[in-house]
């Protein structure tokens, strides 16, 4: 199956109205990652992320995330949620797919040429996304931790992993929330 970068942007797909739209969640996570000394009680590990759960505005999931040089998410999604994160210090990188994929009834996709984003979010930068948003978050640094604040509306209901190979996206595993509780 091939997704054609002239599909609907995943960004593109809003919060439902009751709940904080993903411009209300770009705000939080900008107010938190402004809080020094939150950002500095996070317990830094040389080897693995740490996090920290944070009350979200709206009855939304929130994470303080501190990422060891040379760690990364790997491929994945947050289902029908929208969101939000920030960099409140270090440098994380993000990969994404500029297309929407299709949410169920697959196993591996075929990816189009043209529909791979790239960004650098240094201290103070970050962004919203819509749900469905498919993308992998790393700290290529080599000697520096980054430091982060995610929210999510409505809390994740499920992550949905993915492995790539090339222009092929393989869909690995379904993570529900008692798995990393």
């Amino acid at each position: 199956m091939s997704v054609s970068p002239s599909l609907t942007p995943a960004a593109s797909a809003a919060a439902p109205a009751h709940g904080p739209t993903q411009a209300e969640l770009l705000d939080f996570v900008r107010r938190t990652a402004g809080d020094a000394e939150l950002i500095s009680s996070l317990p830094l590990d040389p080897e693995g992320r740490t996090w920290v759960r944070l009350e979200g505005p709206g009855g939304s999931e929130a994470w303080l995330i501190g990422w060891p040089p040379g760690t990364g998410t790997g491929w994945h999604d947050h289902a029908e949620s929208v969101g939000a994160f920030l960099t409140a210090s270090g440098e994380l990188k993000e990969h994404s797919l500029t297309a929407r994929l299709p949410t169920d009834g697959w196993k591996t996709l075929e990816l189009t040429e043209g529909i791979d984003r790239e960004r650098r979010l240094g201290a103070g930068k970050g962004r919203s996304f819509g749900r469905h948003h498919v993308h992998e978050v790393l700290n290529e640094s080599t000697e520096e931790h980054a430091i982060s604040v995610h929210a999510y509306y409505p809390p994740l209901p499920q992550i949905r992993r993915y492995s790539r190979s090339g222009q092929v996206l393989r869909l690995e595993q379904v993570e529900r929330p008692a798995d990393w509780q």
